[in-house]
């Protein structure tokens, strides 16, 4: 493709959903043009190393963060081609069907314009394209679906003494479904159970873009510019259509690349960051806010930390950096009198001294030979858990425009995050479970942190069927743009207790079929 001629789409973002459209687009015929802000990314260029691993990290243009409980975007966003899929842990539960209508059966928070039966085509398609490792059958909470393509992981001590605890206290666990290759498949290789999947995956046993829809873009003719900021989506002169992208390179020249149909595939904070940017005198609010919901509902999940001392060698280094082993006999979302929402427990998680994960911050308040002691100590003998928990959709969590500007001169994001009191109760709720179960094991000291984690984001971008009521259609397409579209968890009207990255597949999937159906009415 020369230069920045006009071509069939253009997609904002080089993550997961990003290489998945284009993967599919190209292989439909379409010109596709990536434009990803950070640099390029092989599996080559990865090592395992937490300093390392910091360069796939956020590095764009910071972000505004305000609230009782600001959002962590650094560590959950990316940064270069792959996207924060590049780090991902690799926990891939599905939602459930309650997920998608909460509000039509506990009248909180919204309702998803599709059910889980509309998704679940596309979870089955997806694990069996990128693989998935797991024991279906003994996921008594699944949702229904095809068994997984792999069988799952190995465990070690550590998971296997804490999985302990929680059957002592009557909680059921099961092998964590996770999207990485506990066999051989294909040209990827199997899991070494290193502990070092947040640092990447020189290997390909994890999924990451550039081993499964990255190459089939490229092969496809898709065109990826990494150090490409974008700031703008161009309109029409009527402003009724979207024409391309205004970005800028490296060396900070304006571009514009034009397209019949533009797509975001940015961060979820980065997609309505761009949007208000892009207002025009027809948009005065920003594209796609004719609801004036852009940038509501922004939510996280909270993180509920219990670690466990141990006499002995639990070979806490192995393993992955998602969980081995999983429990969802918390997720019924009333099923309990002191809060509401649905948590789900990740158990044997592997750690190393000085990661985010890792046992330096399991006792944050220790300082000199006090830290020395007990970190000599937890090398061998620490345990860890975690409660993943939902957070209910709330319009005043939000991302705004900042006052500051970034280097080319337009407004930052500004994010505005805080839990509310059922929250904090279900954090409580399951960090005392927690403790409970773990004190029933031979630990010889129990702990748990005194205030959750923050961790995900999803929202900001809502889809609906009602168009007065939110951003985009289940397809991601805005209602007030017919072919600008949106991928990635801001869509999501709520979030779950999952992890989401195999949800925001499963809808790019699904994005990805009506594209290639309805190209002709789309990119007329």
């Amino acid at each position: 493709m020369a230069g920045n001629e006009k071509v069939d789409a253009v997609i904002v973002g080089g993550g997961p959903t990003a290489m998945l459209i284009a993967a599919r687009l190209g292989e439909a015929g379409k010109k596709v043009v990536i434009l990803e802000q950070g640099p390029p990314f092989e599996l080559t260029d990865l090592v395992s190393s937490q300093i390392w691993a910091r360069r796939l990290k956020w590095g764009g243009a910071p972000m505004v963060l305000e609230g009782s409980h600001p959002v962590g975007y650094n560590y959950n966003a990316g940064w270069g081609v792959g996207g924060a899929a590049l780090h991902q842990f690799g926990n891939w539960p599905r939602l459930h069907p309650q997920d998608f209508r909460m509000r039509s059966l506990f009248g909180r928070g919204l309702d998803w314009p599709i059910g889980y039966d509309d998704l679940r085509p596309y979870y089955d398609r997806i694990q069996s394209e990128v693989g998935i490792a797991g024991d279906a059958a003994a996921e008594v909470w699944r949702p229904a679906g095809e068994p997984y393509p792999m069988p799952p992981t190995k465990t070690f001590k550590h998971a296997e003494l804490m999985a302990e605890g929680f059957r002592n206290i009557g909680i059921r666990t099961a092998p964590m479904p996770v999207a990485i290759n506990t066999v051989a498949r294909g040209d990827r290789a199997a899991c070494i159970y290193d502990g070092w999947c947040e640092a990447g995956c020189p290997i390909g046993a994890l999924v990451n873009p550039q081993v499964t829809y990255m190459p089939r873009a490229i092969k496809a003719g898709a065109e990826i510019r990494p150090f490409s900021t974008v700031t703008r989506v161009l309109m029409d002169a009527r402003q009724e259509r979207a024409t391309g992208i205004e970005y800028y390179t490296r060396d900070r020249e304006r571009r514009e690349q034009h397209a019949d149909v533009v797509i975001l595939a940015a961060f979820a904070v980065e997609n309505p960051r761009i949007l208000f940017n892009s207002a025009t005198d027809k948009h005065k609010a920003g594209l796609g806010n004719s609801s004036g919901r852009l940038g509501h509902y922004v939510m996280t999940h909270t993180g509920a930390n219990v670690w466990a001392m141990f006499d002995e060698d639990v070979e806490n280094h192995m393993g992955l950096s998602a969980a081995l082993l999983m429990s969802q006999d918390g997720y019924a979302k009333d099923g309990r009198a002191e809060a509401f929402g649905s948590y789900t427990w990740t158990i044997g998680i592997a750690q190393k001294p000085n990661d985010i994960l890792g046992f330096a911050n399991a006792r944050g308040a220790l300082f000199g030979q006090p830290l020395q002691d007990f970190m000599k100590k937890a090398a061998r003998g620490l345990g860890k858990v975690q409660a993943v928990g939902e957070e209910v959709p709330r319009a005043e969590n939000r991302v705004l425009l900042a006052d500051r500007k970034d280097q080319f001169g337009f407004p930052l994001a500004r994010v505005v995050h805080g839990l509310d009191g059922n929250s904090i109760r279900l954090f409580q709720y399951a960090r005392d479970e927690g403790v409970r179960a773990l004190k029933t094991t031979r630990a010889s000291e129990v702990w748990a942190g005194p205030a959750p984690n923050i961790a995900h984001l999803a929202g900001g971008t809502v889809m609906g069927s009602d168009p007065s009521a939110s951003v985009t259609d289940s397809y991601g397409q805005t209602h007030d743009v017919p072919n600008l579209f949106l991928t990635g968890a801001g869509l999501f009207p709520t979030e779950g207790a999952v992890h989401p990255t195999f949800t925001v597949h499963a809808l790019a999937q699904r994005t990805a079929d009506h594209l290639t159906r309805h190209w002709g009415a789309i990119a007329r």
